[in-house]
């Protein structure tokens, strides 16, 4: 079983969803996990689902489409003395063909999917050029890879989000530091529930390959083994996660 005794990492948000599990299986794999979301009651729900003690588990509350509040969250990452793992997961969608886009809305796509994670990358690689030692996964999305009407924005900035990756890695290489994109297809998750009908599901998982949608384990655990020292030769590219979808 992969370990991360002694590494910290940071999940940006790891409040539900993809980011949670992630965050848990850093968290019971040893790791000391910082986890950011929007709302601070979201580190007791953290704490009491986590399988070992609160000491090692730190909830940071962000707002990404608040400069005030991403500027004085940058200031605490900054005074970290090392962070070892970077999950860049937050992310948001806004969906509407391409004639009714708005600046407004490129805006907010742009602070959260591509903008906090680039002052992440920034901030922490610096970090963990000084160890001589690093693991960065972007949280992309097949809708980086491919697209659908009505998801101009959002294809935009995953695939923005994934010149990240191929840029830093290059930069971050000689220093031991390895940088990748996950981009998951779709999966099942309380978002999901919440907007799909369960009828709108059964289709969707028909074309899928392996027929299902992804559980966030199956995404998490790919991420684990990127994020180990197991990997010690994958960088620079974008793992697509979703049972086939994309070459349908």
């Amino acid at each position: 079983m992969i370990q991360f005794d002694g590494k910290i990492a940071l999940v940006t948000g790891g409040t539900r969803g993809i980011g949670f599990q992630i965050a848990k299986d850093l968290h019971a794999s040893g790791a000391r996990v910082i986890v950011t979301g929007t709302t601070r009651d979201s580190l007791d729900r953290i704490r009491s689902e986590f399988a070992q003690g609160k000491e090692t588990v730190e909830f940071y509350d962000v707002d990404f489409l608040s400069a005030e509040s991403t500027k004085h969250f940058s200031l605490k990452i900054e005074r970290l003395e090392r962070v070892d793992i970077l999950i860049n997961n937050s992310g948001i969608n806004r969906i509407n063909p391409i004639d009714e886009t708005n600046l407004t809305d490129w805006d907010d796509l742009a602070a959260v999917n591509l903008k906090a994670p680039l002052m992440l990358t920034r901030i922490i690689s610096g970090k963990m050029k000084k160890h001589g030692y690093g693991r960065i996964v972007n949280i992309g999305s097949i809708f980086g890879v491919i697209s659908k009407s009505k998801r101009t924005l959002y294809s935009m900035t995953k695939h923005g989000l994934h010149g990240l990756t191929i840029a830093s890695a290059l930069d971050l290489a000689p220093f031991g530091v390895l940088v990748n994109t996950v981009s998951p297809g779709f999966v099942m998750t309380e978002l999901t529930r919440s907007i799909l009908k369960p009828e709108e599901i059964k289709e969707l998982s028909s074309q899928i390959p392996l027929g299902r949608f992804a559980g966030p384990e199956d995404i998490s655990s790919i991420i684990l083994f990127l994020c180990s020292s197991e990997n010690r030769y994958i960088t620079a590219q974008n793992i697509i996660v979703d049972g086939g979808f994309v070459n349908v």
